[in-house]
Parts: C-alpha cells; structure tokens; sequence
C-alpha cells in the first residue's frame, strides 16, 4: 500500500477510478477518457505499462478469463482502494487551500 505521500500520476488515479468496476483494457482506456472529460487519453502502450505496475504493487487485480473471451479484465484491489481514497484526500487538501489562499 502506498503509505507515504507520494502523489498519484493523473493516469494512475483516473486508472484506479476505472476499475472500482471490472473493465479490459480498452474500456479503461475509454473510462478515463470519459471520466476526464476527454482531456486525458490514455495510449495502450502507457495503460499496458501503467496496469503491469500496479499489479506488482498489488493495487488492482486481473479476474479470471471467461472461457469464450481473450480479453484480460482488471479490478481494484483493496489496498488500491485504499491508495486511491488517500489520494483524493489530497487533493481535497489542495482545493480547500488553494480555495482559501484565492479566496475563492
């Protein structure tokens, strides 16, 4: 689990946002896409490598192939849950004080 306070990548934590539901890869990649309101767009090659990390760090999982599918569907874990509602703490903290510094 991430326990210090290191920053997600914007693709890492629209990444993790997608798979509080199941998804393959090209759904994440339009999840994000929806999620970001198009302004980010995540390339395979950048999701693919993105995925393989947090499977190392234990943050998403990938779920058991259905025996009439090919395509490998992910899911948050746990502890990515946990990861990705540490980061939303964050930048609550970071809107709030920015809020107050504008005086917004």
């Amino acid at each position: 689990m991430n326990t210090s306070n290191n920053a997600l990548t914007e693709a890492v934590y629209y990444i993790l946002l997608a798979l509080v539901e199941p998804l393959h890869g090209y759904g994440i990649m339009q999840r994000t896409a929806q999620l970001s309101g198009g302004r980010l767009v995540i390339s395979a090659g950048t999701l693919y490598g993105a995925l393989s990390t947090l499977l190392e760090k234990g943050w998403i999982e990938q779920l058991e192939l259905q025996a009439d599918s090919r395509k490998k569907e992910y899911k948050i874990t746990s502890a990515g849950r946990a990861v990705l509602e540490q980061e939303l703490t964050r930048l609550e903290e970071l809107v709030r004080n920015g809020v107050k510094i504008l005086k917004r």
